[in-house]
């Protein structure tokens, strides 16, 4: 019998300034009693997009740990990889959704807006033809950037540098702009 992995593997979680904004990527398995992988893409405390992902086909894989850990870690970078590809620029949730403080509440003229009258239900938004992720990749120019070994990559192998922690702060306090 195949052996299981009696906890859900531990996930993984990203921030990425990406054109001004921070972005928390996060991706997490719900376990072998829920066989799901899911990723959310977080902008501003809002959920801009998700992707979830059933493994219950291979619940019986010899090395299930590994290969949903495998999964995970693709699932995730497609999430990466679409945010600093551009697939979100055009989704803006924080425009659609007001943000307020701890404390602050909305004005009047605010409460108003979002007040619906009674009986009146709001129409759902029109479906989307297609998911950001295949319009996006249907309309990338360059392809994604390859490392010296030949794979895929977004975890900011380009971004390391061969300075100290230390260096990298003095630069960084120095006021040297990009401390790579």
């Amino acid at each position: 019998m195949a052996k299981t992995f009696e906890k859900a593997v531990t996930g993984f979680n990203h921030n990425i300034k990406h054109k001004g904004k921070v972005y928390h990527v996060q991706t997490e398995d719900s376990g072998i009693a829920n066989p799901h992988i899911i990723t959310h893409l977080f902008v501003g405390g809002n959920i801009l997009a998700s992707k979830k992902t059933s493994y219950a086909d291979i619940l019986g894989a010899e090395n299930l740990q590994e290969v949903v850990r495998e999964l995970m870690e693709e699932q995730h970078k497609e999430m990466l990889r679409n945010l600093i590809n551009g697939v979100y620029d055009n989704i803006d949730s924080v425009a659609a959704v007001r943000h307020y403080q701890p404390g602050q509440l909305a004005t009047d003229q605010e409460a108003a807006q979002t007040k619906l009258s009674p009986g009146i239900n709001p129409s759902p938004p029109p479906p989307q033809p297609l998911p950001p992720e295949v319009i996006a990749a249907r309309e990338l120019k360059e392809k994604p950037k390859i490392n010296e070994v030949g794979v895929e990559t977004l975890f900011g192998e380009d971004l390391i540098s061969e300075k100290s922690l230390d260096e990298v702060i003095l630069s960084y306090l120095a006021g040297e702009g990009d401390a790579t």
